[in-house]
């Protein structure tokens, strides 16, 4: 998933040290980076693969500045302009240490945070960047290690969008949730309230899915056959309390082409949380049409279009139903038969 460029507002990459097990310290850097071509590719591509991840948290500010700060200090850069960018990150990352140092499986690297304007919003975003070991080849043809950024393996990071947060919007905090709980200092140093509605959330994979299939003009049976999966899966998971994995939907209801569905749900514009126990009352949909008209309503499987007992006739707009069942067959009829 591509998105246009941003235009970067303040940018600058501090250091987090910590080993496995380990206390934590920070690296601060005194000035802010210059917005260079390498700088603008950095924060794109980062951005692409936040928004191109499943799996996030979605929510508010903790109310408590107290215990988390980093409301206050956003509210302190961002509205009254009382703090510059580097004193902004600067204290960000003091409560990054605290909060590091009470996750033992927490590991540091480079921190980059950028205030950019994207297609539509202002938005801060934070992510932490680990280094690893490539190969390089020298003028004089000699193989070499080479240390650089891991750009395909963003692991911890998370995003305010602070155009929605002005308009008192209820959601405008994200996070990567990660794997096991290894991330959740992360979320606690973002001070993120991503408390989860099962019931909202399973309306909107389901919208997703819809999406998904709409965009991609399936066929009646393809989409048949899609939904029936999401179905069965989505209804399992409730059955025995277990929570949604976005990758894992993807995997089973789409398994020809799984990074298709991935993009799909991950779109920003559905907000959709994963690690949610799915609410079966939502799943209705992808088995049921149900519609109401003056004088009417009609619910039926989707299966009941493949057997012909229900037939829509698109050139005159009319449904046709067939095996009326008898009793309602005598109450049409009245005394006449």
């Amino acid at each position: 998933m591509s998105t246009p460029p941003n235009t970067i507002r303040n940018l600058v990459v501090h250091k987090l040290v910590k080993d496995a097990n380990g206390p934590a310290s920070v690296a601060l850097r005194q000035s802010e980076q210059a917005i260079t071509p390498a700088a603008q590719r950095l924060v794109d591509h980062l951005c692409q693969q936040y928004v191109a991840r499943l799996g996030k948290g979605f929510g508010k500010f903790e109310e408590d500045e107290v215990s988390f700060p980093v409301p206050r200090l956003v509210r302190q850069h961002v509205q009254e302009q009382a703090i510059d960018f580097i004193t902004l990150t600067g204290q960000m990352m003091q409560h990054l240490q605290l909060r590091a140092e009470q996750e033992a499986l927490a590991t540091g690297g480079y921190v980059l945070f950028a205030r950019a304007q994207g297609e539509e919003n202002d938005f801060l975003l934070v992510a932490l960047v680990t280094e690893v070991v490539g190969t390089a080849i020298n003028d004089g043809m000699e193989i070499l290690d080479s240390v650089h950024l891991d750009m395909n393996n963003l692991r911890v990071a998370g995003k305010v969008d602070l155009t929605a947060w002005q308009k008192g919007e209820d959601r405008y905090l994200s996070f990567l949730k990660g794997r096991g709980d290894v991330a959740a200092y992360f979320k606690l140093f973002l001070g993120c309230n991503d408390v989860v509605t099962a019931l909202k959330e399973t309306q909107k994979l389901v919208q997703g899915l819809e999406n998904f299939v709409a965009k991609t003009q399936l066929g009646h049976e393809a989409r048949d056959v899609l939904f029936e999966r999401a179905h069965g899966y989505l209804d399992e998971l409730g059955d025995d309390s277990r929570p949604v994995s976005l990758d894992e939907v993807a995997a089973r209801v789409w398994p020809d082409a799984p990074a298709q569905m991935r993009e799909a749900l991950a779109d920003e514009s559905l907000d959709l949380n994963g690690g949610f126990v799915p609410d079966r009352r939502a799943i209705k949909p992808l088995m049921r049409f149900k519609t109401t008209a003056p004088g009417w309503k009609l619910e039926f499987d989707r299966g009941a279009i493949r057997t012909g007992d229900v037939i829509y006739n698109k050139s005159n707009d009319t449904i046709v139903l067939y095996n009326v069942p008898e009793q309602l067959r005598r109450d049409l009829l009245g005394d006449n038969e």
